[in-house]
């Protein structure tokens, strides 16, 4: 641990107040959602609660608001702060998990890609340059739409939740395999990949103990940068209507939720929500950018 702190990745972090600053903010963002259950004032899915006459209450800053609702209700009653905290629960979990199996799905690739090269190499890319003709929210849509004509929806709405993961995941893992796949065409030619060959090392023990620790540097930029990405393709498809179940609201579908009622004078439904989407999704991009700058030797 103490090594780290001595390193440069560290002193890099500490002489930028942005990045600093960008850390405490996904850090509460993080722990808040994480935590709603036990920091949210108000249980916003807990129908025995809800009372229709608190419906519509502005923030409490206004002369109307009650000091019960910070941040105002819904049309339903429900304390829009708390929605906010639960919704980015689930907005995190789809991130970090689309994140992730797009990560091991495209480094598994580019990795077979990359060592194997000739024929695997060319199909493999081939395969990835197809789906990268086409924007991520297309084919999540389209996974989606698949997985929903081919179950019932009473199947559909109990697996919603992994359905959007996969899709979004699936949608992402190119940028993951092109990478990975470049680094590996590097390092698969240097002298120590040669010495495991000639000790008698398979190719799976090469790429897993020796290859696979060496590119997963670029690997990690991305998943930062990926994981906004996947926030938003998430807040996106629940906007439409396609994402993740109502009983499992997100930032996107209070959003969808709040824009109903943006023009009759109802603004903090909607505005709230997308302001929380904004700071979470922002926080995560400039430690990407930062991250990307610090592991880059021609940046030092």
């Amino acid at each position: 641990m103490r090594g780290f702190f001595d390193s440069d990745l560290w002193w890099s972090f500490t002489r930028s107040r942005i990045t600093m600053a960008s850390a405490v903010v996904a850090f509460i963002c993080i722990a808040g959602s994480a935590l709603a259950p036990l920091l949210a004032p108000h249980d916003p899915f807990d129908l025995a609660s809800l009372q229709l006459m608190d419906a519509f209450k502005p923030p409490v800053w206004t002369a109307e608001g009650d000091a019960t609702y910070p941040l105002g209700t819904d049309d339903q009653g429900r304390d829009v702060l708390s929605a906010i905290m639960y919704g980015a629960r689930v907005s995190l979990m789809v991130g970090f998990s689309a994140t992730i199996f797009a990560t091991l799905l495209g480094v598994m690739v580019g990795l077979l890609a990359g060592y194997l090269g000739g024929t695997t190499d060319a199909v493999l890319m081939r395969v990835a340059d197809i789906q990268l003709t086409f924007p991520s929210i297309l084919v999540a849509l389209l996974v989606d739409g698949i997985v929903r004509a081919a179950l019932p929806r009473e199947v559909h709405d109990q697996i919603a939740l992994f359905v959007v993961i996969f899709a979004i995941g699936i949608s992402e893992w190119p940028k993951f395999a092109r990478t990975v796949r470049g680094s590996t065409l590097v390092e698969r030619n240097k002298e120590y990949v040669l010495a495991a060959r000639v000790i008698g090392l398979g190719k799976l023990p090469i790429m897993l103990r020796h290859v696979l620790p060496n590119v997963l540097g670029p690997v990690l930029v991305i998943g930062t940068l990926n994981l906004a990405l996947a926030i938003l393709a998430e807040a996106t498809l629940s906007f439409l209507g396609v994402g993740v179940p109502p009983t499992q609201p997100s930032l996107g579908t209070l959003i969808r939720i709040g824009n109903d009622f943006l023009f009759s004078g109802e603004w903090w439904i909607t505005i709230f929500p997308g302001i929380s989407l904004i700071v979470m999704v922002l926080s995560v991009n400039l430690l990407g950018d930062w991250l990307r700058d610090a592991l880059n030797p021609k940046l030092r």
